[in-house]
């Protein structure tokens, strides 16, 4: 395959002259191969959720961007990822997601390994009724783990090992959202779905980054959270978004809402943001829930958007829950068509990335300078390499 470089002199000028991303940057299997490796792999990456694997022994496989992991609550309630196959032949230890009793053990020879990722059993390595030999150092056989952190229940993770810590990275969001710092409570069966969405994963990150599409692609949403009643949210280099001065809380019919989290203060009784964290997680925090879509990239033309939602106790009534997941799911489907659209823009020939309103699509701006600064610090380094 030839690599394709592309230009990215004129994304990471001023946003009043810059130009978005080239089309490579959504339609080039060769591009795409490499922002795997200079946005997701090299960065803290979103996974999955803690609330995937609830209880000690539970595990679920995991594809990410082709690389086979394994989520798992080990046997002291710890979540970890390791690489999902054996370090005897390379295979698969866990098809689908299940309970793990006692031990991971490999189908193909029965090598087994503990919830905490140490090799313990490798029966008959050593010939019939033999299972040591010396040349089998079982310390130096356990599964490969990926690094990973839990913030806000997402399990974000560093598969090349070599970011700065997550708290360091983040913490400027993690001040920002300081009042948001307690635990969160996911809503169960009915507070999760998935969208499979034939586009490019940046898209939905730069859709999300910004309020200008609001009253043309959620005319409800607009009906009371109205453009002029929303403000920008930039921090170059980490996270972008928006915040809305307007929010309004859900009820039932008795009038009954959502427990607010504890002691968030008054500032967040009709504020609410919405902040995308690069590389691929989209998070929105409420007085009374939250929410964190993972961005699965599947292709350069296909992402599934895993939507979790939260509150502040375990067992917020059933109905309100299923209410506030049916709207939220009619927000995140009207954007469908949009970056569905916007995806297919990305294959006539002349279109040169296009222009930013300097005054509404700085978030996305922002985005763009992130992605060219990241692939432009991969190729050099890669250079540097040679």
């Amino acid at each position: 395959m030839t690599q394709t470089v592309t230009d990215l002199s004129n994304v990471r000028t001023s946003v009043e002259k810059a130009n978005g991303l080239p089309n490579a940057h959504y339609i080039d299997p060769g591009v795409f191969q490499e922002e795997k490796h200079a946005l997701l792999y090299s960065q803290w990456a979103g996974l999955a959720v803690a609330a995937d694997v609830p209880e000690p022994g539970d595990a679920k496989p995991i594809e990410f961007l082709g690389m086979p992991l394994l989520l798992l609550r080990d046997k002291d309630g710890d979540v970890r990822v390791f690489q999902n196959i054996c370090r005897h032949r390379g295979m698969i230890l866990v098809e689908e997601p299940r309970k793990i009793e006692g031990a991971i053990r490999c189908p193909y020879h029965s090598w087994c390994y503990s919830t905490k990722g140490k090799l313990v059993s490798t029966p008959h390595v050593g010939g019939p009724g033999h299972n040591t030999h010396e040349a089998i150092k079982r310390d130096d056989l356990g599964l490969n783990e990926v690094r990973s952190h839990i913030w806000r229940d997402v399990v974000w993770i560093n598969v090349s090992g070599d970011a700065p810590a997550f708290e360091d990275v983040h913490a400027d969001l993690i001040k920002r959202w300081a009042d948001f710092e307690q635990p969160v409570y996911h809503g169960g069966a009915d507070s999760k779905f998935t969208l499979e969405v034939n586009t490019n994963w940046k898209l939905a990150v730069e859709n999300y980054c910004e309020s200008y599409h609001l009253p043309w692609v959620h005319p409800g949403l607009n009906s009371y959270s109205r453009l002029e009643d929303h403000y920008h949210i930039e921090k170059p280099g980490q996270f972008s978004g928006q915040g809305t001065m307007v929010y309004r809380q859900l009820t039932n019919e008795n009038g009954e809402k959502f427990p607010d989290f504890s002691e968030v203060g008054s500032k967040w009784n009709e504020q609410a943001e919405y902040v995308a964290v690069y590389p691929n997680v989209l998070l929105g925090v409420h007085r009374d829930h939250a929410f964190a879509i993972i961005l699965e990239a599947k292709s350069t033309e296909k992402t599934v958007e895993h939507v979790h939602l939260y509150y502040s106790i375990p067992d917020s009534d059933g109905g309100l829950r299923q209410r506030n997941s049916q709207l939220w799911k009619t927000v995140f489907e009207e954007d469908i068509f949009v970056v569905e659209g916007m995806q297919k823009g990305r294959h006539a020939d002349q279109f040169d990335g296009g222009r930013f309103s300097p005054v509404m699509d700085s978030p996305t701006h922002c985005f763009h300078d992130w992605v060219a600064g990241k692939v432009e610090t991969y190729r050099a380094l890669a250079k540097a390499a040679e």
